[in-house]
């Protein structure tokens, strides 16, 4: 498995290095407590189940399963954790009983809420109109989907948003690193590199911060998330990219017959994603592909459609479709949100990563 973490080859440990890892890591929060609550850390640790009679041991086993914060237990089904490998059902509803103290999930008001809101950081695109659009940029702790043909930008659009998450909050960032998980070989770090020069930024720094890995299946495009967990349960990041999303699912099932489980699979991804955006309040970008849509009239402005169905359309908080403009001038219109208005906006795609458009 080609999965390598250049500033901390963490994906390439074994769960026990990493838990020794989490055990620094921890000592280090109290160190930088202070500084980690600007941008607010909000999950917890499985270390904190030790305190409440849960043995290492079975912390152990959680991990190796992929849970490695007590927010993933609490969002978890009890026949979920059944699966896991040496731990009983009975063991299950006790851990469960006590993640329920940690973990708040009863009501709460709307006032509260939009509290909760007004904290969520967002994440510059590099281009004005772009950012006027979408309100500022990309939101955290949700999923953006971005589609439309080849050459559109989409690819550009993640590797900009890779630099610009580690910028100060001030000046649109999240100061947090970037994970880069790539389906279609398009991953450039070289472009990391004229993009964290444009912004006056170290490029040798930056591409340490960005995490990538390289997925080859479906299959190991799920396991690549157990992974993710992992790591992100160890460092501050902002940002998860899937570019693409849905191209290894479209290759390793085909034809009507497997369509059901291919969506099913495609579900258990992006439920993971979600998961993953609203454990660690991170941005994830997954890009899409676009097919023709035949039953449309031919001459229809656009006559594409995303690609997964009502099953991706659901799993996306926010869905942009990206198109051509004229010359490097790209349109992205804002397709479904639950916030921002139908609107269009134009970019333009350069060298240095997306940036306003031009006449």
């Amino acid at each position: 498995e080609q999965t390598s973490t250049t500033s901390k080859p963490k994906a390439k440990q074994t769960m026990a290095e990493m838990m020794m890892e989490n055990h620094a890591a921890a000592g280090e929060e109290g160190m930088m407590g202070e500084e980690e609550m600007e941008i607010g850390v909000n999950f917890q640790t499985l270390d904190c189940l030790n305190e409440h009679g849960i043995n290492a041991n079975d912390i152990q086993k959680l991990q190796d399963a992929g849970y490695h914060t007590v927010e993933a237990i609490a969002h978890s089904t009890v026949r979920k954790l059944s699966d896991v490998k040496g731990i009983s059902e009975a063991k299950v509803l006790k851990i469960k009983e006590i993640v329920k103290a940690m973990v708040p999930s009863d009501f709460k008001t709307a006032a509260d809420a939009l509290e909760d809101r007004k904290a969520m950081l967002t994440l510059t695109t590099g281009a004005v109109e772009l950012d006027k659009l979408l309100e500022g940029g990309i939101e955290t702790g949700s999923i953006t989907e971005v589609f439309g043909e080849f050459r559109t930008g989409k690819t550009q659009l993640c590797h900009t948003l890779c630099v610009t998450c580690q910028l100060a909050v001030t000046d649109g960032g999240a100061e947090g690193k970037a994970m880069y998980i790539d389906t279609e070989g398009t991953f450039r770090p070289e472009r990391l590199q004229a993009i964290a020069e444009r912004f006056n930024m170290d490029p040798v720094a930056t591409l340490e911060n960005v995490a990538y890995a390289r997925a080859h299946n479906s299959e190991h495009q799920m396991e690549l998330l157990k992974v993710a967990a992992a790591i992100l349960s160890t460092d501050r990041y902002a940002l998860i990219v899937v570019d693409s999303a849905t191209a290894l699912f479209r290759t390793d099932y085909s034809g009507r017959g497997e369509l059901s489980e291919r969506q099913m699979q495609m579900a258990q991804f992006l439920r993971q994603l979600t998961r993953l955006a609203e454990e660690f309040g991170v941005a994830v970008l997954i890009t899409n592909q676009v097919v023709a849509n035949p039953d449309g009239m031919s001459f229809a402005k656009d006559s594409t459609k995303p690609i997964g169905g009502n099953i991706i359309a659901h799993a996306s908080t926010t869905r942009l479709r990206m198109r051509k403009g004229r010359g490097e001038n790209r349109i992205c219109t804002v397709f479904d949100s639950p916030t921002l208005p139908e609107a269009d906006a134009q970019f333009a795609v350069s060298a240095t990563g997306i940036q306003d458009a031009v006449e």
